[in-house]
């Protein structure tokens, strides 16, 4: 067998042992390092090109730009940990609650606030499903919107900036950070407005599924209401404003705006009273725990990456996926596609570290814009989150749910959110100027 003959093969190895379940980061180390021997047995590959490995791994621990995934975890799990999140859920619930269907609306509204004052799906979905879910379930909200709705605002921490999965592909792509934030703004905030629209429908075609709260719940008086709108809502969007704005206008790194965000989290904490030593622990556990598991799986993908190159794997697939019917609208289709269907079975960071690599080679070489094809990546990714039967998002909001809500019916919620995530990745490979347009400015 030659060299391009059995780089396929790593593939099957890797994905066999992932879909065991074992860890992805020494599944795939441990199949760069498998077929390393094998192809020295085979004559196909020398030992001497593992020497390159070590300086990779210091390359990836002195990468400036990964800083910044720490930074943006910390951010968001402050803000979770020191209940800030349930506080402005809470109060945004109140101001939506004379709608019908307004406490779905306000789960999206907060759900957006939340994405670009945090990032971090877990965070967002796990404080929406303990405290919107119990409520909209006692006014007589259908179990499957409820679920559905909480689930997918959720991942609006996926795509709007500032987003830890932005960051790892634009480090992928080997582009621009603030470039990719700028990018996914707009579709970031399209992607709401669609759930919003949907929520809107529901409540006018199916009224029971989303009634408006009952009067004797709404009898706060309009100004103390709107003072404590004010009070929680201020203090995160002058956070969203000095880290997204800092980026944006050039003023600081992507690294440099994660660290103001973090110091700015904690400083809310603080005045809001709810920085202490056990939410800082528990925010630095969390924090620790996911950038562990980013860093692990960077250099599993890059023994993976080294060993598969060196089997002439990269040309073989750059060869594959430019030499596709179609050209452009054929390798967006697979690569799609592909992205889509692991989806359903692996990790979105999984998915960022193997496949990606992959893919960028190809659409530098067909002159795509490498970030429109980040933009377009990140809210196909989006989708991982609520694909059965390992969707994210789905697990957590599993997690928070009473017994009686059935696991079906989490997973039925989800479908009509898929659909419109699949319809917001068709409007952005239509309309680039959706990502594009901000960046022409």
């Amino acid at each position: 067998m030659s060299e391009a003959g059995l780089a396929p093969w790593m593939f099957v190895a890797a994905f066999a042992l992932i879909f065991s379940g074992y860890p992805v980061a020494f599944a795939l180390g441990g199949t760069a390092l498998l077929f390393a021997a094998i192809g020295v047995q085979m004559g196909v590959f020398d030992w001497l090109l593992l020497y390159a490995f070590p300086e990779r791994v210091f390359g990836i621990m002195s990468n400036y730009v990964l800083l910044a995934v720490p930074f943006f975890i910390f951010m968001g799990t402050m803000l979770e940990k020191s209940k800030l999140a349930e506080d402005l859920l809470r109060t945004i619930g109140k101001l939506f609650g004379p709608l019908r269907g307004g406490l779905a609306l306000a789960v999206v509204f907060v759900g957006a606030l939340l994405a670009a004052a945090t990032g971090v799906v877990g965070a967002s979905v796990v404080a929406m499903g303990l405290i919107s879910l119990p409520v909209m379930r006692r006014y007589g909200y259908s179990t499957q919107l409820s679920t559905g709705v909480i689930a997918a605002a959720g991942t609006l921490g996926q795509i709007i900036p500032p987003s830890v999965v932005l960051v790892v592909l634009a480090d992928q792509l080997g582009i621009s950070v603030g470039d990719l934030f700028v990018g996914a703004l707009m579709p970031g905030i399209m992607l709401a407005g669609l759930y919003a629209t949907y929520v809107a429908g529901v409540a006018v075609f199916n009224p029971s599924a989303a009634p408006a709260l009952p009067a004797e719940e709404r009898d706060i008086p309009s100004a103390e209401l709107l003072r404590q709108v004010a009070l929680v809502m201020v203090p995160p969007l002058v956070l969203i404003v000095l880290v997204l704005g800092s980026i944006f206008a050039g003023v600081a790194t992507p690294t440099e705006a994660g660290a103001l965000g973090a110091a700015g989290a904690m400083l809310l904490a603080l005045f809001h009273r709810r920085l202490s030593l056990k939410a800082l622990r528990a925010t630095m556990d969390e924090t620790t725990k996911l950038t562990s598991m980013v860093v692990f799986l960077l250099i599993g993908s890059t023994a993976f990456a080294l060993v598969f190159r060196g089997l002439g794997g990269d040309d073989w697939i750059k060869h594959l996926l430019t030499s596709l019917p179609g050209e452009v609208v054929g390798f967006l289709i697979v690569a799609n596609l592909a992205i889509f269907i692991l989806g359903f079975f692996i990790d979105f960071f999984e998915i960022a570290f193997i496949i990606i690599p992959l893919l960028a080679p190809a659409a530098l070489d067909l002159g795509i814009p490498m970030v429109w094809f980040g933009v377009m990546v990140a809210v196909n990714l989006q989708t991982s989150f609520l694909t059965p039967p390992f969707g994210f998002a789905l697990f957590y909001l599993r997690g928070v749910t009473p017994r009686e809500i059935r696991t079906e019916q989490i997973y039925r919620g989800a479908l009509p959110f898929i659909a419109i995530q699949l319809i917001g990745l068709v409007l952005i490979i239509l309309f680039p100027e959706l990502v594009t347009g901000l960046l022409d400015d």
